[in-house]
């Protein structure tokens, strides 16, 4: 069962200015905090770039196999961004101030192989609470391979994961979809978080299993009827679209939260942890490459992790504007706001730590 842990009641002073400003600027503006024409936009394109490459193969408008592959990791661009810039806004209810249009948008995720519901526990609920408190927050929890916290077991073979961390980081999406998902809401069940978050659990397991065969249906049934290929050719052309797609999202969402000068808060034995839950999202989260507003689109606005921990349900079409905010009023509470000013140096700022967390934990002795 997940731990009893609370938050600090004390310096909320901060989180209540800080929310008065935001509220502010929205109303001085005139503008809602959900998205606008900019998200249809970005979504058509995402979308295009998923499927376009995808209806090209299945049509047979391409026979030669080296431009299948390249089409496959233009999918795999697709499919992280549609990760990045549309499901994640809809599932935090960002997207739209029309649950129905969240809702949609958000099973874009079961669409390309994954499970909304699934994803919305872990991110939503473990990680945007409990972020980065070892055996809560499943985003750092034991990998085997991986340690990404103080608090996990150490190995041997630690010791090299800054090195070869970087190759595994293209399995995500695969592992996610043939075996995570499954293990996950049988977790979730058992630790009574379906029932938390008032859902059943065998609507549950029905959108699960029916989303992933039509899922297997359009990405390997339909290609292996009307493509003149072998089943080996087209899972070469699977796995590289979703090395690609998982080896983006590893390296956007890491760095914001598994990186140097990135804390680890724990609780006390009674559950208590010493910050209220803002200045913990401040101690925990990172901002990386504000000024890269290619980097920024494309992302859908992750790289200002500061501002979407704060703000969750807050398009990401914002956070620009909001950022000068939080960090002046962080400024003036004597609160951190950590940033990277590049992209690069947030890779090996995460890098570091990676070496560092792989290093053998010295034994405190009693």
């Amino acid at each position: 069962m997940q731990r009893a842990i609370k938050f600090s009641n004390t310096r909320q002073d901060f989180f209540v200015t800080l929310n008065q400003r935001v509220n502010e600027y929205f109303k001085k503006n005139q503008i809602s905090k959900h998205g606008d024409i900019r998200m249809y936009v970005k979504t058509a394109f995402m979308f295009s770039l998923y499927f376009f490459p995808f209806f090209i193969m299945i049509s047979g408008a391409v026979a030669n196999l080296w431009v299948m592959f390249a089409l496959c990791l233009v999918m795999g661009v697709g499919l992280a961004g549609i990760g990045l810039s549309i499901m994640h806004d809809a599932n935090h209810g960002g997207y739209s101030s029309k649950p129905w249009l969240n809702n949609l948008m958000g099973y874009s995720l079961n669409m390309v192989g994954g499970n909304a519901f699934n994803w919305k526990v872990q991110h939503n609920v473990l990680h945007h609470t409990f972020t980065n408190i070892h055996d809560v927050d499943e985003d750092i929890s034991p990998r085997g391979v991986l340690r990404m916290a103080p608090g996990s077991p150490w190995k041997p073979m630690h010791k090299y994961q800054h090195i070869y961390a970087w190759f595994l980081y293209g399995l995500m999406t695969f592992v996610w979809i043939v075996a995570k998902d499954f293990f996950r809401l049988i977790k979730y069940q058992n630790e009574g978080l379906v029932k938390k978050q008032k859902a059943n659990i065998v609507t549950e397991w029905i959108i699960l299993l029916v989303t992933k065969a039509a899922y297997v249906g359009y990405i390997f049934v339909l290609p292996m009827v009307l493509l003149p290929i072998t089943w080996w050719q087209w899972l070469i052309g699977f796995m590289t679209m979703h090395y690609v797609s998982g080896f983006i999202l590893a390296i956007i969402f890491q760095p914001a939260h598994v990186i140097d000068g990135t804390e680890y808060p724990m609780p006390d034995e009674q559950g208590n942890l010493e910050n209220s839950w803002a200045i913990h999202q401040m101690l925990t989260t990172t901002n990386f490459a504000n000024k890269n507003r290619v980097l920024s689109w494309y992302v859908g606005g992750l790289n200002y992790q500061v501002e979407h921990h704060l703000f969750p349900s807050v398009c990401h079409i914002h956070y620009r504007k909001l950022a000068p905010i939080v960090k002046l009023t962080a400024e003036e509470f004597g609160v951190p706001y950590k940033s990277q000013e590049t992209f690069i140096g947030a890779l090996k700022a995460h890098a570091k730590l990676l070496k560092e967390l792989g290093r053998r934990p010295v034994l405190q002795v009693a």
